[in-house]
């Protein structure tokens, strides 16, 4: 299978990396299975002749489009980019041109594309994800939904898949996307890369995201967030806090669903569950405490709710801190 990998000036050194690795890893451990899928073939591109350094000053040695054959898969690593004002000057420059261009001429040729953490905006720029669900970094969620609306954001996952279009998540998110589509091939190699990798599976991001700093972004939203962990061990009413932030339901509704793409209730049990979870990691306290202090009746529901939403137990979270 032919794949380039689209390197970008200020291309994220890791997730490059992590992508290159997993399929070299791949490609190496193809001997060990009785019906081994073929090689990966993979060539770097960059957009034009400008030459091209990573985030961290690495020159990186790419060729044109031109210069290489047509590809069946186009990946798009994240750039080193981590905060929204930066990112956004970076992917308003003209440099960035070429790269929107040449996404959008391969989608419309049939190229299967593929992009994680900040990658997905760029393909986002191109069009390609307009009406279908993605993901990217979960803290710059608020400001890709602001910048594309018409793209079916959930930041909550960590591989998202849409026809053609793969997308992950925030970072490390390379390895999780790049063993996706070892897996499309041959799921048992992607199984062994990932062991040799010692790569965990990881469905979802919501353990990682922080609901405080998403909800910064909007004063609303902050002033939301502030309201329910003051009332974290009292049963949620959204009309109380609505009156208490002066504001109506549905006005505090609209303004959750444009910042984060959730409902006030979702966004009170993210929280919920956050300082569950951190009790959790560093209390003894019994999971029914625990669940009581964060506005859950009883630990059945909190376990229940960590499984749905965490995709964690009270048990893992207490091992994972070596309680």
């Amino acid at each position: 299978m032919k794949i380039s990998v689209l390197v970008v000036d200020g291309v994220f050194d890791s997730g490059l990396s992590s992508v290159l690795d997993v399929l070299q890893t791949a490609n190496e451990l193809r001997g060990e299975l009785p019906q081994p899928p073929p090689a990966w073939e993979v060539t770097l591109i960059r957009p034009d002749a400008t030459p091209v350094r990573t985030a961290a000053g690495h020159a990186v040695t790419a060729v044109t489009p031109a210069e290489a054959a047509p590809p069946e898969l186009l990946i798009v690593p994240g750039v080193g980019h981590k905060q929204p004002e930066p990112l956004v000057a970076w992917l308003d420059a003209p440099e960035r041109l070429p790269a929107r261009e040449l996404l959008a001429a391969a989608h419309a040729d049939g190229v299967r594309l593929a992009a994680a953490c900040t990658g997905s905006f760029l393909l986002a720029d191109s069009g390609v994800l307009n009406g279908r669900p993605a993901t990217t970094s979960w803290w710059l969620a608020p400001v890709f939904r602001r910048r594309y609306p018409l793209v079916e954001l959930d930041e909550s996952q960590m591989v998202t898949r849409a026809g053609d279009i793969t997308t992950a998540g925030a970072a490390m998110a390379h390895l999780d996307l790049a063993l996706a589509l070892v897996r499309d091939r041959s799921p048992l190699l992607a199984d062994l890369a990932a062991r040799y990798l010692v790569v965990d599976s990881r469905p979802t991001q919501a353990s990682y995201a922080i609901p405080g700093h998403l909800a910064r972004t909007d004063p609303t939203v902050a002033a939301y967030e502030r309201w329910v962990r003051e009332h974290l061990d009292q049963p949620l009413r959204i009309a109380d806090a609505a009156r208490a932030l002066g504001t109506s339901e549905r006005t505090l509704q609209r303004a959750l669903d444009r910042v984060l793409g959730v409902s006030p209730l979702r966004f009170a049990q993210r929280v919920r569950l956050e300082q569950a979870a951190h009790l959790l990691r560093t209390t003894d306290l019994p999971t029914d405490t625990v669940a009581r202090r964060v506005g859950y009746e009883n630990a059945s529901t909190l376990t229940t709710l960590l499984r749905e939403r965490l995709d964690t137990t009270p048990g893992r979270l207490r091992r994972s801190a070596g309680g």
